[in-house]
Protein backbone atom coordinates (compact mmCIF):
# COMPACT_ATOMS: atom_id res chain seq x y z
CA UNK A 1 0.00 0.00 0.00
CA UNK A 2 0.57 3.74 -0.34
CA UNK A 3 2.52 5.08 2.35
CA UNK A 4 4.16 8.51 4.01
CA UNK A 5 6.17 9.16 6.77
CA UNK A 6 6.31 12.55 8.29
CA UNK A 7 9.70 13.95 9.23
CA UNK A 8 8.30 17.18 11.51
CA UNK A 9 12.17 18.42 11.92
CA UNK A 10 10.29 22.10 12.01
CA UNK A 11 6.94 20.99 13.05
CA UNK A 12 3.86 20.71 10.79
CA UNK A 13 1.02 23.12 9.24
CA UNK A 14 -1.44 22.76 7.07
CA UNK A 15 0.43 24.80 4.23
CA UNK A 16 3.67 22.81 4.85
CA UNK A 17 2.08 19.63 4.29
CA UNK A 18 0.10 21.20 1.10
CA UNK A 19 3.88 22.39 -0.32
CA UNK A 20 5.05 18.70 0.36
CA UNK A 21 2.42 16.67 -1.63
CA UNK A 22 2.76 19.19 -4.42
CA UNK A 23 6.37 18.54 -4.46
CA UNK A 24 5.62 15.02 -4.23
CA UNK A 25 3.49 14.77 -7.45
CA UNK A 26 0.08 16.65 -6.63
CA UNK A 27 -0.70 18.61 -9.77
CA UNK A 28 -1.27 22.53 -8.75
CA UNK A 29 -3.85 22.92 -11.34
CA UNK A 30 -5.43 19.57 -9.81
CA UNK A 31 -5.57 21.02 -6.46
CA UNK A 32 -6.92 24.07 -7.20
CA UNK A 33 -9.59 22.91 -8.86
CA UNK A 34 -10.74 20.19 -6.66
CA UNK A 35 -10.56 23.05 -4.19
CA UNK A 36 -12.76 25.16 -6.19
CA UNK A 37 -15.37 22.12 -5.60
CA UNK A 38 -15.99 24.40 -2.00
CA UNK A 39 -18.24 27.35 -2.26
CA UNK A 40 -15.17 29.28 -0.73
CA UNK A 41 -13.68 30.15 -4.25
CA UNK A 42 -14.36 33.84 -4.23
CA UNK A 43 -13.54 33.97 -0.50
CA UNK A 44 -9.22 33.24 -1.47
CA UNK A 45 -6.37 32.78 -4.02
CA UNK A 46 -3.60 30.08 -3.42
CA UNK A 47 -0.32 30.94 -4.35
CA UNK A 48 2.31 28.16 -5.09
CA UNK A 49 5.92 29.07 -5.23
CA UNK A 50 9.30 27.20 -4.98
CA UNK A 51 11.30 28.44 -2.19
CA UNK A 52 15.13 27.70 -0.75
CA UNK A 53 14.83 26.70 2.97
CA UNK A 54 18.94 26.93 4.10
CA UNK A 55 19.95 25.46 0.70
CA UNK A 56 16.61 23.01 0.69
CA UNK A 57 14.31 23.52 -2.54
CA UNK A 58 11.06 23.55 -1.06
CA UNK A 59 7.59 24.35 -2.48
CA UNK A 60 5.81 26.91 -0.12
CA UNK A 61 1.92 27.62 -0.49
CA UNK A 62 -0.11 30.54 0.94
CA UNK A 63 -4.07 31.11 1.13
CA UNK A 64 -4.50 34.47 0.63
CA UNK A 65 -7.89 35.55 1.99
CA UNK A 66 -9.88 38.03 0.13
CA UNK A 67 -11.98 40.39 2.34
CA UNK A 68 -13.18 42.45 -1.09
CA UNK A 69 -12.30 45.98 0.35
CA UNK A 70 -9.59 46.16 -1.53
CA UNK A 71 -6.92 44.20 0.16
CA UNK A 72 -6.08 40.82 1.57
CA UNK A 73 -4.93 38.57 4.79
CA UNK A 74 -2.14 36.79 4.11
CA UNK A 75 -2.30 33.41 5.37
CA UNK A 76 0.59 32.40 7.72
CA UNK A 77 2.10 28.65 7.94
CA UNK A 78 1.74 29.59 11.94
CA UNK A 79 -1.71 30.22 11.77
CA UNK A 80 -0.65 33.49 13.97
CA UNK A 81 -3.90 32.75 15.86
CA UNK A 82 -4.85 36.63 14.57
CA UNK A 83 -6.77 36.42 12.25
CA UNK A 84 -9.92 38.55 11.89
CA UNK A 85 -12.20 35.93 9.98
CA UNK A 86 -15.52 35.02 10.55
CA UNK A 87 -16.44 32.54 13.24
CA UNK A 88 -17.47 29.03 12.67
CA UNK A 89 -18.76 26.39 14.52
CA UNK A 90 -18.22 22.43 13.55
CA UNK A 91 -22.19 22.48 12.07
CA UNK A 92 -20.88 25.10 9.42
CA UNK A 93 -18.06 23.60 8.78
CA UNK A 94 -19.57 20.33 8.09
CA UNK A 95 -22.22 21.98 6.14
CA UNK A 96 -19.52 23.61 4.01
CA UNK A 97 -17.43 20.27 3.14
CA UNK A 98 -20.95 18.16 3.26
CA UNK A 99 -22.63 20.16 0.60
CA UNK A 100 -19.59 20.24 -2.01
CA UNK A 101 -19.20 18.11 -5.14
CA UNK A 102 -15.90 16.26 -3.88
CA UNK A 103 -15.22 12.78 -3.03
CA UNK A 104 -16.94 11.47 -0.14
CA UNK A 105 -13.38 10.23 0.32
CA UNK A 106 -12.10 13.48 0.95
CA UNK A 107 -14.91 14.50 2.75
CA UNK A 108 -14.92 12.00 5.06
CA UNK A 109 -11.27 12.55 5.67
CA UNK A 110 -11.62 16.36 5.93
CA UNK A 111 -14.56 15.99 7.92
CA UNK A 112 -12.26 13.28 10.65
CA UNK A 113 -9.92 16.24 10.88
CA UNK A 114 -12.11 18.87 11.62
CA UNK A 115 -13.88 16.62 14.25
CA UNK A 116 -10.75 15.80 15.95
CA UNK A 117 -9.63 19.71 16.05
CA UNK A 118 -13.37 20.30 17.58
CA UNK A 119 -12.90 17.84 20.05
CA UNK A 120 -9.86 19.08 21.45
CA UNK A 121 -10.83 22.60 21.18
CA UNK A 122 -13.67 21.98 23.41
CA UNK A 123 -11.83 20.21 26.18
CA UNK A 124 -9.58 22.92 26.54
CA UNK A 125 -12.28 25.19 26.45
CA UNK A 126 -14.77 23.68 28.51
CA UNK A 127 -17.23 23.70 25.80
CA UNK A 128 -18.79 20.97 23.21
CA UNK A 129 -17.48 19.86 20.61
CA UNK A 130 -20.17 21.10 18.40
CA UNK A 131 -20.42 24.33 20.25
CA UNK A 132 -16.18 25.35 19.67
CA UNK A 133 -16.23 28.45 17.82
CA UNK A 134 -12.94 27.95 15.86
CA UNK A 135 -11.57 31.44 15.29
CA UNK A 136 -8.55 31.21 12.94
CA UNK A 137 -9.34 27.06 12.62
CA UNK A 138 -12.31 27.61 11.20
CA UNK A 139 -11.70 30.44 9.04
CA UNK A 140 -11.41 30.08 5.13
CA UNK A 141 -7.46 29.38 5.27
CA UNK A 142 -7.53 26.30 7.54
CA UNK A 143 -10.58 24.91 6.00
CA UNK A 144 -8.38 25.08 2.45
CA UNK A 145 -5.55 23.50 4.39
CA UNK A 146 -7.80 20.58 5.61
CA UNK A 147 -9.36 19.54 2.56
CA UNK A 148 -6.91 20.46 0.55
CA UNK A 149 -4.87 17.56 2.72
CA UNK A 150 -7.41 15.38 2.22
CA UNK A 151 -7.69 16.05 -1.69
CA UNK A 152 -3.74 15.56 -1.86
CA UNK A 153 -4.20 12.06 0.00
CA UNK A 154 -6.76 10.42 -2.01
CA UNK A 155 -4.63 11.88 -5.21
CA UNK A 156 -1.28 10.00 -3.88
CA UNK A 157 -4.06 7.13 -3.30
CA UNK A 158 -1.70 7.26 0.71
CA UNK A 159 -3.44 4.36 3.10
CA UNK A 160 -0.69 4.46 5.84
CA UNK A 161 0.62 7.62 7.30
CA UNK A 162 3.50 7.36 9.85
CA UNK A 163 4.96 10.46 11.45
CA UNK A 164 8.28 11.28 13.72
CA UNK A 165 9.00 12.74 16.67
CA UNK A 166 7.27 16.32 16.12
CA UNK A 167 9.36 19.45 16.89
CA UNK A 168 6.56 21.89 18.43
CA UNK A 169 8.19 25.19 18.88
CA UNK A 170 8.39 27.32 21.96
CA UNK A 171 7.94 30.62 23.19
CA UNK A 172 4.62 31.99 23.49
CA UNK A 173 2.31 32.72 20.32
CA UNK A 174 -0.96 35.93 20.29
CA UNK A 175 -4.55 34.27 19.74
CA UNK A 176 -7.80 35.21 20.45
CA UNK A 177 -7.56 34.39 24.03
CA UNK A 178 -5.15 36.57 24.31
CA UNK A 179 -1.27 35.07 24.55
CA UNK A 180 -0.96 31.17 24.93
CA UNK A 181 1.95 28.93 25.79
CA UNK A 182 3.33 26.68 22.40
CA UNK A 183 2.60 24.76 22.02
CA UNK A 184 -0.64 26.20 21.84
CA UNK A 185 -3.18 24.25 24.58
CA UNK A 186 -5.17 22.68 21.30
CA UNK A 187 -1.95 21.32 19.87
CA UNK A 188 -0.77 19.77 22.98
CA UNK A 189 -4.38 17.87 23.51
CA UNK A 190 -3.99 16.86 20.07
CA UNK A 191 -0.65 15.23 20.06
CA UNK A 192 -1.23 13.20 23.89
CA UNK A 193 0.52 9.90 22.37
CA UNK A 194 3.18 11.63 20.33
CA UNK A 195 6.55 12.19 21.17
CA UNK A 196 7.45 15.49 21.04
CA UNK A 197 10.08 18.36 21.43
CA UNK A 198 11.30 21.90 21.03
CA UNK A 199 14.85 23.62 20.47
CA UNK A 200 15.77 26.90 20.74
CA UNK A 201 13.59 28.41 18.26
CA UNK A 202 10.90 30.36 19.57
CA UNK A 203 8.31 30.01 17.33
CA UNK A 204 4.99 28.17 16.85
CA UNK A 205 6.19 25.39 14.61
CA UNK A 206 3.18 23.00 14.90
CA UNK A 207 -0.10 24.52 14.36
CA UNK A 208 -3.67 23.17 15.64
CA UNK A 209 -4.20 21.93 12.10
CA UNK A 210 -0.66 20.30 11.66
CA UNK A 211 -1.34 18.56 15.01
CA UNK A 212 -5.02 17.18 13.54
CA UNK A 213 -3.72 15.88 10.36
CA UNK A 214 -1.43 13.89 12.62
CA UNK A 215 -3.31 13.08 15.40
CA UNK A 216 -6.47 11.87 12.88
CA UNK A 217 -3.99 10.13 10.31
CA UNK A 218 -0.77 9.38 11.73
CA UNK A 219 1.21 6.68 13.91
CA UNK A 220 3.83 6.93 15.27
CA UNK A 221 7.48 5.52 14.17
CA UNK A 222 10.67 6.49 15.51
CA UNK A 223 12.23 5.84 12.62
CA UNK A 224 10.84 5.01 8.77
CA UNK A 225 9.38 1.38 9.52
CA UNK A 226 11.50 -1.45 7.93
CA UNK A 227 8.73 -2.82 5.82
CA UNK A 228 8.89 1.19 3.64
CA UNK A 229 10.49 1.76 0.54
CA UNK A 230 10.93 5.08 -0.47
CA UNK A 231 10.46 6.79 -4.07
CA UNK A 232 10.36 10.28 -3.28
CA UNK A 233 10.72 12.57 -0.98
CA UNK A 234 9.71 15.96 -0.99
CA UNK A 235 9.91 19.37 1.16
CA UNK A 236 7.28 21.73 2.32
CA UNK A 237 8.16 25.17 3.24
CA UNK A 238 6.85 26.76 6.39
CA UNK A 239 6.69 30.98 6.29
CA UNK A 240 9.39 31.60 8.80
CA UNK A 241 13.10 31.98 7.85
CA UNK A 242 15.29 29.65 10.81
CA UNK A 243 18.31 28.60 11.91
CA UNK A 244 16.86 25.33 11.05
CA UNK A 245 15.50 24.78 7.54
CA UNK A 246 12.13 25.64 7.76
CA UNK A 247 10.27 22.49 6.51
CA UNK A 248 8.23 19.58 6.19
CA UNK A 249 9.87 16.53 5.21
CA UNK A 250 8.07 13.81 3.57
CA UNK A 251 8.74 10.90 2.12
CA UNK A 252 6.61 8.77 -0.13
CA UNK A 253 6.53 5.39 -1.15
CA UNK A 254 5.28 1.55 -0.58
CA UNK A 255 4.52 -0.15 2.97
CA UNK A 256 4.61 -3.70 2.67
CA UNK A 257 3.98 -4.57 6.51
CA UNK A 258 0.48 -5.11 8.42
CA UNK A 259 -2.45 -2.25 7.79
CA UNK A 260 -2.88 -1.93 11.95
CA UNK A 261 -6.00 0.20 13.03
CA UNK A 262 -7.92 0.24 16.38
CA UNK A 263 -11.27 -0.86 15.22
CA UNK A 264 -14.72 -1.40 16.94
CA UNK A 265 -18.32 -2.44 16.61
CA UNK A 266 -20.82 -0.05 18.08
CA UNK A 267 -24.41 -2.15 18.35
CA UNK A 268 -27.30 -1.28 19.73
CA UNK A 269 -30.63 -2.99 20.28
CA UNK A 270 -33.39 -1.72 18.46
CA UNK A 271 -37.82 -2.39 18.75
CA UNK A 272 -39.52 0.75 18.46
CA UNK A 273 -38.04 2.52 15.40
CA UNK A 274 -39.64 3.22 11.62
CA UNK A 275 -37.92 0.72 9.16
CA UNK A 276 -37.88 3.44 6.65
CA UNK A 277 -34.99 4.97 8.85
CA UNK A 278 -32.48 2.47 8.18
CA UNK A 279 -32.13 2.98 4.69
CA UNK A 280 -31.28 6.68 5.60
CA UNK A 281 -29.35 5.81 8.72
CA UNK A 282 -26.83 3.49 6.71
CA UNK A 283 -26.03 6.01 4.27
CA UNK A 284 -25.22 8.80 6.82
CA UNK A 285 -23.01 6.67 8.64
CA UNK A 286 -21.08 5.10 5.74
CA UNK A 287 -20.47 9.39 4.40
CA UNK A 288 -19.21 9.87 8.08
CA UNK A 289 -16.31 7.04 8.04
CA UNK A 290 -17.94 4.43 9.17
CA UNK A 291 -16.35 0.91 7.78
CA UNK A 292 -19.87 -1.35 7.47
CA UNK A 293 -22.94 -1.00 8.62
CA UNK A 294 -25.39 -3.73 8.75
CA UNK A 295 -29.07 -5.22 10.66
CA UNK A 296 -29.52 -8.18 12.36
CA UNK A 297 -33.55 -9.63 12.93
CA UNK A 298 -33.84 -10.62 16.43
CA UNK A 299 -36.06 -10.32 19.02
CA UNK A 300 -36.29 -8.99 22.26
CA UNK A 301 -38.10 -9.09 25.67
CA UNK A 302 -41.95 -10.30 25.45
CA UNK A 303 -40.74 -11.84 22.03
CA UNK A 304 -40.71 -8.63 20.37
CA UNK A 305 -39.35 -8.06 16.72
CA UNK A 306 -36.46 -5.99 17.20
CA UNK A 307 -33.31 -5.13 14.56
CA UNK A 308 -29.49 -5.58 15.96
CA UNK A 309 -27.47 -2.69 14.58
CA UNK A 310 -23.90 -3.15 13.85
CA UNK A 311 -21.66 -0.29 12.80
CA UNK A 312 -18.16 -1.45 12.08
CA UNK A 313 -15.19 1.77 12.91
CA UNK A 314 -12.03 2.63 13.72
CA UNK A 315 -11.24 4.73 16.68
CA UNK A 316 -11.24 8.15 14.44
CA UNK A 317 -14.46 8.17 13.53
CA UNK A 318 -15.97 6.71 16.93
CA UNK A 319 -17.18 10.41 18.46
CA UNK A 320 -18.99 11.41 14.75
CA UNK A 321 -20.34 8.15 15.01
CA UNK A 322 -21.80 8.12 17.98
CA UNK A 323 -23.78 11.47 17.59
CA UNK A 324 -25.68 9.99 14.63
CA UNK A 325 -27.01 6.83 16.33
CA UNK A 326 -28.10 8.76 18.81
CA UNK A 327 -29.42 11.90 17.18
CA UNK A 328 -31.14 9.67 14.13
CA UNK A 329 -32.00 5.85 16.35
CA UNK A 330 -34.58 5.60 19.34
CA UNK A 331 -31.84 3.92 21.06
CA UNK A 332 -30.67 4.99 24.57
CA UNK A 333 -27.64 2.55 24.69
CA UNK A 334 -24.88 1.35 22.54
CA UNK A 335 -22.40 -2.04 23.04
CA UNK A 336 -18.25 -0.83 22.23
CA UNK A 337 -17.03 -4.42 21.23
CA UNK A 338 -13.23 -3.80 20.44
CA UNK A 339 -12.12 -5.86 17.31
CA UNK A 340 -9.21 -7.46 17.97
CA UNK A 341 -8.03 -8.07 14.29
CA UNK A 342 -9.21 -7.78 11.27
CA UNK A 343 -7.17 -9.34 7.78
CA UNK A 344 -7.73 -7.00 4.78
CA UNK A 345 -6.60 -7.45 1.33
CA UNK A 346 -4.31 -4.69 -0.17
CA UNK A 347 -6.63 -2.04 -2.21
CA UNK A 348 -5.77 0.15 -4.62
CA UNK A 349 -7.42 2.64 -7.31
CA UNK A 350 -7.78 1.84 -10.72
CA UNK A 351 -9.58 4.17 -13.87
CA UNK A 352 -10.05 2.93 -16.70
CA UNK A 353 -11.76 4.76 -19.44
CA UNK A 354 -14.96 3.10 -21.03
CA UNK A 355 -17.06 3.46 -23.68
CA UNK A 356 -19.26 5.33 -21.70
CA UNK A 357 -16.81 7.07 -19.76
CA UNK A 358 -14.28 6.78 -17.08
CA UNK A 359 -14.97 4.50 -14.28
CA UNK A 360 -12.98 3.56 -10.74
CA UNK A 361 -12.04 0.20 -9.91
CA UNK A 362 -11.30 -1.39 -6.81
CA UNK A 363 -8.35 -3.87 -7.31
CA UNK A 364 -7.65 -5.73 -4.34
CA UNK A 365 -4.44 -8.38 -3.87
CA UNK A 366 -3.87 -10.88 -1.04
CA UNK A 367 -0.58 -12.38 -0.50
CA UNK A 368 0.70 -11.04 -4.38
CA UNK A 369 -2.20 -12.37 -6.03
CA UNK A 370 -5.10 -10.01 -7.75
CA UNK A 371 -8.14 -11.90 -5.61
CA UNK A 372 -10.45 -8.94 -6.96
CA UNK A 373 -11.59 -6.12 -9.14
CA UNK A 374 -14.97 -4.25 -8.35
CA UNK A 375 -15.69 -1.73 -10.84
CA UNK A 376 -17.12 1.50 -8.37
CA UNK A 377 -20.86 1.46 -8.04
CA UNK A 378 -21.27 5.15 -7.90
CA UNK A 379 -19.49 5.62 -10.83
CA UNK A 380 -21.19 2.75 -13.06
CA UNK A 381 -24.50 4.49 -11.76
CA UNK A 382 -23.81 8.04 -13.42
CA UNK A 383 -22.66 6.54 -16.10
CA UNK A 384 -25.68 4.74 -16.93
CA UNK A 385 -28.24 6.68 -15.86
CA UNK A 386 -26.47 10.19 -18.46
CA UNK A 387 -26.02 7.62 -21.46
CA UNK A 388 -29.24 6.12 -20.93
CA UNK A 389 -27.54 2.32 -20.98
CA UNK A 390 -28.23 -0.42 -18.65
CA UNK A 391 -25.78 -0.36 -15.41
CA UNK A 392 -24.51 -4.12 -16.03
CA UNK A 393 -23.23 -2.65 -19.74
CA UNK A 394 -21.06 -0.20 -17.67
CA UNK A 395 -19.82 -3.03 -14.98
CA UNK A 396 -19.12 -5.56 -17.79
CA UNK A 397 -17.02 -2.77 -19.72
CA UNK A 398 -15.24 -1.80 -17.24
CA UNK A 399 -14.21 -4.70 -16.06
CA UNK A 400 -13.24 -6.25 -19.05
CA UNK A 401 -11.55 -2.92 -19.87
CA UNK A 402 -9.64 -3.41 -16.36
CA UNK A 403 -8.55 -7.47 -16.50
CA UNK A 404 -6.83 -6.07 -20.34
CA UNK A 405 -4.80 -3.39 -18.16
CA UNK A 406 -3.75 -5.97 -16.13
CA UNK A 407 -3.36 -9.00 -18.26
Amino acid sequence: MKAIYLDCISGISGNMFLGACLQAGVPATYLVQELNKLSLSDKYEVKIDNVDKNGIAAVYVDVNILDHHDHEHHHDNEHHHEHGHHHRNMSDIRQIISQSTLSENVKNTALSIFEKLAVAEGKVHNRPAEEVNFHEVGAVDSIVDIVGCAICIEYLEIEKVFVSKINVGSGFVKCAHGLMPVPAPATAELLKGYITYHNSVEKELTTPTGAAIIATLAQYSDNQPTEFSIEKIAYGAGTYDLVIPNVLRIYLGEYNGRKDRQLMILEANIDDMNPQIYGYLYDKLLDHGSLDVWTTPIFMKKNRPAYMLSVLIDEAHEAICTKIIFEETTTIGLRVINVDRRIEAVRRMSRVETAYGEVRCKVSAYDGKIVSITPEYEDRRKLAESKKVPIKAVWQDALAKQNDRLG
